[in-house]
């Protein structure tokens, strides 16, 4: 049995093939497509676990792709294969809801390390924490959502939901970038630029505030020179009927 289902939707016939083979070798189910209209068509399937998604692609732009992805599928994981010095890129993606990047040329070692830990992000959050409230908003970490009431409600990624999570059950201190790195991406800082967890930080805040202006107080705090803290405001529900 393969241990997920990868899309690869990359236009480069040389870079597709050395990722699929990597990660056939390591045991996945990888499932090609070579431009953004296919690259959507296969993602939207059912029992997809990951998309590597390219930015610069044929018929749909990247970012397009990723955009329609999030409102058909919301928590589904999706790491871009972006060329070097396209931050801009990078950051857009991001924002757009992507969990992680790989900046090309890449190896095949450290693609396989970012899949892995996107994928372990997906099935291994805290099972302390399920319901956590803020204010009028509920946090449900097993529906990856956040309920205002039954009509509002705003969806998370797994990474979203996965990064507070760890947040929460850590609320009574300071996280820094480096402890969210390595926990929650399975990377030193060396691997990745700590931009990601900002812009996921930006994300959540936006989400929990935004989403229902004057209902919520601050979400998350940073502490200068030392990461980012769950809110004091933070409780944890026991159950559905705590529901606000």
């Amino acid at each position: 049995m393969p241990l997920a289902r990868v899309v690869v939707v990359e236009d480069d016939p040389a870079i597709r093939r050395g990722v699929r083979d990597a990660l056939v070798v390591s045991g996945y189910e990888v499932v090609e497509a070579p431009d953004g209209g296919a690259g959507l068509e296969e993602s939207v399937r059912l029992g997809v676990d990951l998309v590597l998604l390219d930015l610069l692609l044929p018929k749909r732009d990247g970012l397009e792709v990723l955009a329609e992805l999030r409102k058909i599928r919301p928590a589904l994981p999706v790491i871009i294969l972006t060329a070097r010095g396209g931050e801009d890129d990078r950051v857009k993606g991001l924002r757009t809801g992507a969990d992680d990047y790989v900046v090309k040329p890449f190896s095949a070692r450290e693609l396989l390390a970012r899949v892995e830990a996107v994928l372990r992000r997906s099935v291994a959050r805290p099972a302390e924490v399920m319901l956590a409230r803020l204010g009028k908003a509920l946090v449900d970490f097993q529906r990856r959502e956040i309920r205002w009431s039954k009509r509002e409600r705003e969806e998370l990624s797994e990474t979203e939901c996965a990064l507070l999570s760890f947040l929460v059950t850590h609320r009574q201190r300071a996280v820094s970038r480096e402890e969210l790195l390595t926990r929650l991406w399975g990377v030193g800082p060396q691997g990745i630029e700590t931009r990601t967890i900002d812009m996921h930080i930006a994300r959540l805040r936006s989400k929990l505030q935004d989403s229902a202006p004057g209902h919520s107080p601050e979400a998350i705090v940073t502490v200068r020179a030392q990461g980012y803290m769950a809110g004091p405001d933070w409780q944890l529900v026991a159950s559905e009927g705590e529901e606000p």
